[in-house]
């Protein structure tokens, strides 16, 4: 079975974001094409669980990077923290960005934004415990990463 780091690269490689399936370390020849990876949370917390508190801290982070990235067009939020910790990213930095009804996570959705990146695609964490359990796939990661290539492919 592959392990949680082969999951995300193997799903970015078959889509064109990245030109290797696995990355080891950081001289590997790993380059990333129309993808940036970046965390709501920059630290592993206890049972890797973040509070809500940590996970606030961590914001101006993600913000800062982000604003590194304008010509992002979609953001593929792995797990319900980072699709969470998007969505609240975006409530803070811009007064209209509350997305109401507030979308639900799940695997595969897609949620048209007011401002920021036109789309947000959600997809479970490849952690290990989602991976080894058969709760993530290889070909449900590729399947969320193959719309997120449609979605750039397609922009102006």
């Amino acid at each position: 079975m592959l392990g949680e780091p082969d999951f995300l690269m193997r799903a970015l490689q078959r889509n064109g974001f990245a030109n290797i399936g696995t990355s080891r370390a950081s001289d590997d020849g790993l380059t990333l094409n129309d993808a940036y990876i970046l965390s709501v949370v920059r630290c592993a917390p206890p049972d890797n669980k973040p509070l809500p508190e940590e996970i606030a801290r961590c914001r101006p982070h993600l913000t800062a990077e982000l604003a590194a990235l304008p010509r992002l067009q979609v953001v593929v939020a792995l797990g319900k923290i980072g699709f969470d910790g998007y969505l609240a990213h975006l409530a803070e930095s811009f007064s209209r960005a509350r997305v109401r009804p507030r979308p639900a996570f799940a695997h595969g959705c897609q949620v048209v934004l007011p401002v920021g990146p036109p789309v947000l695609l959600g997809a479970y964490h490849p952690s290990r415990q989602n991976t080894n359990t058969g709760k993530l796939t290889p070909a449900m990661l590729e399947t969320v990463f193959r719309r997120a290539r449609s979605i750039i492919d397609s922009a102006p």
